[in-house]
């Protein structure tokens, strides 16, 4: 009965248009009045103990980094290094889509900052060239939603959180899983620009890549800081972020001389906005988080799902199912924040990997990102590239396709993510 009141108290709170945190918030009340332990000092005290965590440091600092490499030209030289490497090609800018969003997710880890910077960059390119708009725009929303699965991710992190799962084993495991997912974008694009009528860019000579290179040099090089220093326990995930958004303030301001204080304002202020949104979701998902552990709640779902609990393939598909038809109407962190807690016992008893398990839940609920009716990075890239959203969703379509081929095969085979996590580790 527990959980019955829980989902419809979030779901009634949510149907009539109360903002994620405070439909949580009243969830948490709910869930307190029927419990019998209704005390507001409950909810004061949960949502600063919960946000006052050393792990979500990283938040604030890797969407400052994320800024700080928009506004200092980090972004655009990594988009052309990948046009003078690939723009030749038949469909050579979508190939370029790919490999730039795929070196950016290894920076931000933020699918609407990527899909933002993409569709700002390669859009207009795109519609000069001839191609098809409203397919190119899907391409890069489905790029951006690679940013959340390859290291660093604020999803990892909050899910880590939320579900006190590590999240370095997160970062390692994501690597392999977020490379299919940019491989499968590739294979997608070079079947649907076989009906692509338009004329390859002029084919860049060894000087002019040898150029870009050195350019981009210095953004290139910031993953592979990122990633080695986690990897060989030089820094923690949280120290990583500080050291991303320390990274790109100098390369941006010092190397690249694009940051001007005027931009610097913004960029701390845009920062702080997001900051602000995130946490204040996070502290108020963890008081939800906390009555769901006091109302035992995961014990009653075990019990329900028990049957499921002895074939975990099965168990792991239609938790899959669940968060694509969430995701299509719930942004991410909310996803996470909701669902992670309540799942995880049922994942533990079930013999799951939680750390295969935060990958499969973080590109199930990506996915979600770019599909209808909501789309949150839908949104993003029609707004920014100006392309009516219906367009984008109908071009998005054979990119979502490759994306759950992906992610099946994850499903089917948990040694795709868990080898290589194993010889990271």
């Amino acid at each position: 009965m527990t959980i019955v009141v829980f989902l419809a108290a979030l779901f009634a709170t949510l149907a009539i248009g109360v903002p994620v945190a405070f439909a949580l918030m009243a969830t948490g009340i709910v869930l307190m009045s029927y419990m019998g332990i209704f005390n507001t000092q409950i909810i004061a005290q949960q949502m600063i103990t919960g946000a006052n965590t050393f792990t979500l440091l990283a938040v604030p600092f890797f969407l400052l980094a994320g800024e700080l490499m928009n506004a200092g030209g980090l972004s655009r030289r990594i988009v052309h290094f990948a046009v003078t490497c690939c723009g030749h090609i038949k469909g050579g800018l979508g190939y370029v889509a790919v490999m730039a969003a795929i070196i950016m997710a290894s920076m931000s880890g933020s699918a609407a900052a990527d899909s933002a910077a993409l569709a700002a960059i390669l859009v207009p390119m795109m519609r000069d060239a001839g191609y098809n708009v409203p397919r190119a725009a899907g391409l890069m929303g489905a790029g951006g939603i690679v940013a959340p699965v390859l290291p660093p991710s604020l999803a990892y992190i909050i899910f880590g959180v939320a579900a006190n799962v590590s999240i370095t084993g997160l970062f390692l495991g994501g690597i392999v899983p977020g490379l299919m997912m940019g491989a499968a974008l590739a294979l997608m694009w070079g079947f649907v620009a076989r009906k692509e009528n338009v004329v390859p860019l002029p084919r860049r000579s060894g000087k002019d890549r040898l150029d870009a290179a050195g350019a981009a040099i210095w953004a290139l090089f910031m993953p592979v800081i990122i990633l080695a220093g986690i990897r060989f326990g030089i820094f923690t995930p949280t120290e990583a972020a500080v050291v991303a958004a320390v990274y790109a303030l100098f390369v941006g301001g010092v190397i690249y001389r694009e940051l001007t204080w005027a931009s610097l304002y913004r960029v701390f202020v845009n920062a702080s906005k997001t900051t602000a949104i995130v946490m204040f979701l996070v502290a108020s998902a963890l008081v939800t988080s906390w009555l769901i552990t006091s109302a035992n709640i995961p014990t009653e779902l075990i019990g329900l799902v028990e049957p499921l609990i002895e074939n975990p393939q099965l168990l792991m598909l239609c938790i899959v199912v669940m968060l694509l038809v969430v995701g299509m109407v719930l942004d991410l962190a909310p996803t996470i924040l909701i669902f992670a807690p309540v799942l995880m016992p049922v994942i533990r008893a079930a013999g799951i990997d939680p750390v295969y398990f935060g990958i499969i839940f973080v590109m199930s609920t990506c996915i979600s990102l770019i599909t209808p009716p909501v789309g949150v990075v839908l949104n993003v890239v029609s707004g920014v590239a100006r392309v009516p959203f219906g367009q984008v969703a109908t071009g998005v379509l054979p990119f979502i396709a490759s994306q759950l081929i992906v992610l099946a095969l994850l499903v089917a085979f948990p040694q795709i993510v868990l080898g290589p996590l194993s010889w990271l580790r």
